[in-house]
């Protein structure tokens, strides 16, 4: 089953498209993994927050098959230590479906819709980071887990 972290919005910032590239590269010889950063919609001139919030979920539940398992990466979600994430990803992997999607929103959050979608929601940290900067989290975490799945000697406890 492949695994894909979704996010909207090309990342600029070079020491983060730095990060961005040592996970992507090092995650594939680990499990079936990709890496989208998904341009997003085109919006108005002025969009409000709920405008942006409703076009990007519109644009993002257009792009997900019935059969992907969506997961949230918000502050709503559970936490998990690196090694209690690892054995969520294992059990993911064993429901089924046709692939595990990630999600990364944008600034404004998920609409209700997203929300309802989701198989599940994970939280990061209690504190707030840009959803840029996440990106970069997530992966690192994804590649934690999925180490600690092969007993490859990257996590220390």
């Amino acid at each position: 089953m492949t695994v894909e972290l979704w996010t909207l919005g090309k990342t600029k910032t070079p020491w983060l498209k730095q990060g961005i590239a040592q996970f992507t590269e090092r995650l594939p010889h680990l499990t079936p993994f990709e890496y989208v950063e998904w341009p997003g919609p085109k919006l108005p001139k002025r969009p409000s927050p709920e405008q942006i919030k409703s076009l990007e979920e519109s644009y993002l539940l257009d792009k997900l098959k019935p059969s992907d398992q969506l997961h949230l990466f918000d502050e709503k979600g559970k936490t998990y230590t690196s090694r209690a994430f690892s054995n969520h990803l294992e059990k993911l992997q064993h429901r089924g479906g046709s692939k595990i999607i990630f999600l990364i929103g944008g600034a404004f959050g998920f609409g209700e819709s997203l929300y309802s979608r989701a198989n599940g929601k994970v939280r990061l940290s209690d504190m707030t980071f840009s959803h840029q900067v996440i990106r970069v989290m997530a992966l690192e975490q994804l590649y934690r887990g999925y180490t600690i799945l092969r007993g490859l000697p990257y996590h220390n406890d």
